[in-house]
């Protein structure tokens, strides 16, 4: 597939003259898509029921006659201030019962039913009027971006009992479902059944994950309101725009109405808000960003996508929105669009175009300066493009490696962390970073798969629910798996199961006790290394094949199945997947912090995210630098 280059543009937010002017510069460098209109609302509608669609119409005329392909964003993420007359209880509430109101972004609330007849209304004007005009669609902006996903609302209550009303049948059934018994929180009618928050205490974690589960269905719901009606007047493909480190629905079943999966990559912001690492690593990775984090989210996002996947949003300088914001180091806006690409990204679109002068993000770098003047991005997007044309297509091939990844294990372990700093979502990517140190591809797969027999070595931890499906497939898989520490601890409706875990298919080991560890009480392995935070005690006659020093099984096996009863740092963590890895007879090679490499098809790409020249089995890599070689 060819890959391509693209910006965001907001040509409502210029004169129009200038329209025709930036769209010829675009071409000029090489861009093929324009994204547009995903906050356009007002524009579009200024007044309720009164449209002005010249502006636009003319705004994709001039975009597609300079030979750009037009991605139209539905603006849902931003309904105008008439739409709080019209629906003055459709703001969300955060957990302290405030509203969450307007004058930025995103204040609706996933479940309020006017809100959403609203979006059918725009959504179906927008399909009917520019269906075979654009070349893709974009769903609404960053589903759950600031902290947007869970609603408090009134009209979030009563769609919450309608929807356990569904699935339990009985307010007995859901008693029993929750364990209301203890503490006396018996309902006798739906009716009664309110949101989690505001408790004196902590609230039921069964009714916690109901909520969840319930938030994320709506998200997906919402969605589909959307896909379902563009599908009846559009043959153009259907993305929605997610965000790094954002677990708060469920990606996967949201993707499931969607073409396309594409997510916004900011890796300077993400490294100094969202990601657990030490002052030290991120002061040395500040203008360059974590060497693992946007790969991760690009294989992620690839399975969302089901193989098609876009950056919808590329950081191409510094943003406004962190504690700080750094200039990237020159090269990393081209380091990162061909990360993208290596790991098998059809479009990389830089946001944004110019950057704006007035508003919340004038303070975010764009392509273009507010003089119009070239930022360092609109050279980089230039440079890649030029690249692009003589590079030979990428073919994306299987990773020896997979990891599993879980949404419903996000809100699990939010819900009932134990131990302060027990998250999901930096515990799988801490896995994730100890494969790529070890200069391995990985595919991530989702938590129903079966599909294991393509690799060699599949990792699953802190898995709070193993699914029938996916217990069977590790039963019958000839490769080597790492199981846990934490999997398959609780069942659907999040109590402790018997037989006690991890309850694997011929393993022979239960978890007796569990305990979580402050950040100066590690517990050190006869091998090396450590547990640090979670740290498991096992019985059993299950093979041990490393131990703690004081005594307890740290890892137990039966044929190629191992269950890890701990969370490893990094020396133990890269002895335990070296040794993994070599009895399956994957090739490892421990990379130079910063440096990182990915297979794709019969290319090898290297990526050097550190601030100096790396010389690595006698290649040299510039720092920022992208080297590619053909292998086989």
């Amino acid at each position: 597939m060819k890959r391509t280059l693209g910006t965001c543009y907001y040509p409502e937010h210029w004169p129009e003259p200038q329209w025709a002017e930036d769209a010829a510069r675009m071409a000029e460098i090489g861009l093929t898509w324009v994204r547009i209109g995903e906050f356009a609302w007002s524009r579009i509608e200024p007044t309720p029921g009164t449209y002005d669609w010249g502006w636009l119409d003319r705004a994709i005329e001039v975009l597609t006659a300079h030979g750009l392909k037009v991605v139209l964003g539905t603006p849902t993420a931003t309904p105008p201030r008439w739409m709080l007359d019209r629906h003055p209880d459709m703001l969300a509430l955060d957990a302290q019962g405030h509203k969450r109101g307007f004058g930025s972004r995103r204040h609706y609330c996933f479940s309020h039913s006017g809100y959403r007849a609203d979006c059918a209304r725009i959504t179906l004007d927008l399909a009917k009027r520019y269906g075979q005009k654009v070349a893709a669609w974009q769903t609404d902006n960053e589903y759950g971006c600031h902290d947007t996903t869970i609603s408090y609302s009134d009209a979030a209550r009563d769609a919450f009992r309608d929807w356990l009303a569904q699935k339990y049948q009985s307010p007995d059934a859901l008693n029993r479902a929750w364990g209301n018994v203890f503490w006396s929180m018996d309902y006798a009618d739906f009716a009664e059944v309110g949101l989690p928050n505001l408790t004196v205490t902590e609230a039921n974690p069964a009714h916690v994950m109901d909520f969840r589960r319930f938030s994320s269905d709506q998200v997906a719901s919402f969605n589909r309101l959307q896909t379902d009606i563009i599908r009846r007047h559009s043959a153009a493909p259907i993305s929605h725009n997610y965000m790094g480190a954002v677990v708060d629905f469920d990606h996967f079943a949201t993707g499931a109405d969607l073409d396309i999966a594409t997510w916004d990559s900011y890796p300077l912001g993400f490294l100094s808000d969202r990601i657990a690492a030490s002052p030290g690593h991120k002061r040395a990775f500040s203008r360059q960003g974590d060497p693992d984090f946007q790969a991760f989210h690009h294989d992620l996002y690839r399975s969302v996508g089901r193989g098609r996947w876009w950056v919808m949003e590329q950081q191409p300088g510094p943003v406004n929105w962190a504690p700080y914001n750094p200039d990237p180091l020159p090269g990393m806006a081209r380091l990162w669009a061909w990360e993208a690409f290596a790991h098998g990204a059809e479009a990389v679109c830089y946001f944004r175009w110019r950057q704006a002068p007035f508003a919340q993000e004038q303070m975010h770098a764009g392509m273009l300066r507010p003089d119009s003047q070239p930022a360092p991005a609109y050279h980089a997007a230039a440079e890649v493009a030029r690249e692009l044309a003589d590079m030979p297509e990428v073919q994306e091939t299987a990773a020896p490696v997979a990891l599993i990844f879980d949404y419903m294990s996000a809100w699990a372990w939010a819900t009932q962390p134990q131990g302060r700093g027990f998250d999901y979502f930096n515990v799988v990517f801490g896995f994730y970073q100890g494969l790529r140190r070890l200069g391995l591809s990985v595919d991530i797969l989702p938590p129903d798969t079966a599909a294991l027999a393509a690799y060699k070595l599949v990792l699953a931890p802190a898995i709070a629910t193993l699914p029938p499906a996916v217990l069977a497939a590790f039963a019958a898989y000839e490769g080597a798996a790492l199981i846990g520490p934490r999997t398959n601890s609780k069942t659907a409706d999040f109590s402790i199961p018997t037989p006690l875990p991890p309850n694997l298919p011929g393993l022979d080991c239960v978890v007796a006790r569990i305990e979580t560890l402050p950040p100066d009480l590690p517990v050190p392995l006869a091998m090396g290394g450590s547990f640090t935070l979670w740290r498991e005690k096992l019985e059993g006659s299950a093979r041990v094949v490393e131990y703690t020093t004081d005594g307890w099984p740290a890892l137990v096996a039966v044929d190629g199945l191992h269950y890890l009863a701990g969370l490893p740092d990094e020396p133990a963590l890269a002895r335990i997947l070296t040794r993994l890895c070599a009895a399956q007879g994957i090739d490892t090679t421990p990379l130079p912090n910063g440096l990182r490499c990915r297979q794709s098809g019969a290319h090898r790409f290297w990526f050097n995210y550190g601030a100096e020249a790396v010389v690595h089995e006698g290649r040299s890599i510039p720092p920022a630098g992208v080297v590619w070689e053909k292998i086989g």
